[in-house]
C-alpha cells in the first residue's frame, strides 16, 4: 500500500531517528527535528519509536491510500497541531482512520512549526546509512515530498491505535541550557547578556539551526579552530546573532559555541516558527 501526494505542503519530508555513528566521516545524525512528537506519532498507531514519519512544516500536506487489499489505515498526527480532514470531515489528529481511496488534508498548525504523521506499519523507502531521513545539509536520504509521489507503507500491525498524549506549545518558551564548551571567549558582559535577552527567532530557520534576534553578542574571539558540534549547540558568528543546531546541522564548527540547549528542551526551537519569543535558562550540568 501507498501515500499518493497530491499536494505536499511547503517542506515534507521522511523522517526516522537518523543514521548515529557516522560524524566521523562528516555525516550528522539527522533525524526528526522534534524526536518526541515523532514518537508519540508511531506509538499512537502501534509502530516502533524507529519506524519512519511524514514530517511536515507548516501543514499543507493533500495526499491518498491507493487502493490494495487492505481496507485503509490507522494514522495519527502530532506535533504542530494542524486541523486534518477526510475527505473534507473534520478527524481527530490523534489517532484516525484514513480509508484507501479518501483524501487526507492537512491545514496549516496555529502554533508550532512541524507535525508528523504516522501510518500503521510505517512508511518505508530506501535507506542510506541505515536511514532514511533526508539530510537536508549533507543532501542524503529519501528527498523532500513532491506531487504525484508515493510513499510505500509497510504491512500493518495487528494492534488497537491509542491517542497520542497532546502536548501544548509554549507561546513564549523558556529554554534550559548547558553553558560551554566555549563561553569562556565571551566577556561576563556578553554572558548576562545571552541569558536576559528575550530573544526572537528569525526567518532564517530551518532542520539545520534556528537564527536568534534581539542582540549582539561580542564576537571579536570570533574563529576557532574547528571543533566538533552538537545538535542543539548555540553557536555565535561573526555577526553577533547566535545559531542553535537543529537535525542537519554540520558536525564540525570553527566560531565559539556559547552553551548547548538540553535535550528535553530541544524539541522547543524545533517548533519555533520565525518571530517566537525565547529565553535562554542556564542549569547546572
Amino acid at each position: 500500500m501507498s501515500l499518493i501526494v497530491e499536494r505536499p505542503g511547503l517542506f515534507a519530508t521522511l523522517q526516522d531517528l537518523g543514521r548515529p555513528g557516522y560524524a566521523h566521516f562528516g555525516v550528522t545524525t539527522s533525524g526528526a527535528a522534534d524526536r518526541d512528537a515523532h514518537g508519540a506519532a508511531n506509538r499512537a498507531v502501534g509502530n516502533p519509536a524507529s519506524a519512519a514519519t511524514l514530517e511536515l512544516t507548516l501543514g499543507g500536506l493533500v495526499a491518498s491510500l491507493d487502493a490494495s487489499e487492505y481496507a485503509g489505515r490507522w494514522m495519527s498526527l502530532t506535533g504542530a497541531p494542524a486541523p486534518v480532514t477526510v475527505d473534507g470531515e473534520p478527524v481527530s489528529a490523534r489517532a484516525f482512520w484514513l480509508p484507501a481511496g479518501s483524501t487526507l488534508s492537512i491545514g496549516t498548525p496555529p502554533a508550532g512549526m512541524r507535525s508528523y504523521l504516522a501510518v500503521d506499519g510505517g512508511f518505508s523507502a530506501p535507506e542510506v546509512l541505515g536511514s532514511v531521513s533526508w539530510d537536508s545539509l549533507a543532501r542524503i536520504g529519501t528527498p523532500p515530498l513532491v506531487a504525484g509521489q508515493r510513499v510505500a507503507t509497510g504491512p500493518p500491525s495487528q494492534g488497537s491505535p491509542v491517542a497520542a498524549p497532546a502536548r501544548v506549545h509554549a507561546v513564549t518558551p523558556v529554554v534550559d541550557f548547558h553553558w560551554g564548551p566555549r563561553h569562556d571567549v565571551f566577556s561576563q558582559h556578553d554572558l548576562v547578556l545571552f541569558a536576559t535577552t528575550r530573544w526572537r527567532v528569525s526567518t532564517e530557520t530551518n532542520r539545520v539551526g534556528v537564527r536568534l534576534e534581539g542582540a549582539i553578542l561580542d564576537s571579536r574571539n570570533g574563529s576557532l579552530p574547528s571543533e566538533g558540534a552538537v545538535v542543539g549547540a548555540i553557536q555565535v558568528p561573526p555577526s553577533g546573532e547566535p545559531i542553535v543546531f537543529l537535525a542537519d546541522h554540520p558536525v564540525t564548527g570553527g566560531y565559539p559555541i556559547i552553551g548547548v540547549v538540553t535535550e528535553a528542551h530541544l524539541w522547543q526551537l524545533a517548533q519555533a516558527t520565525p518571530g517566537t519569543g525565547v529565553r535562554f535558562m542556564p542549569v547546572a550540568r
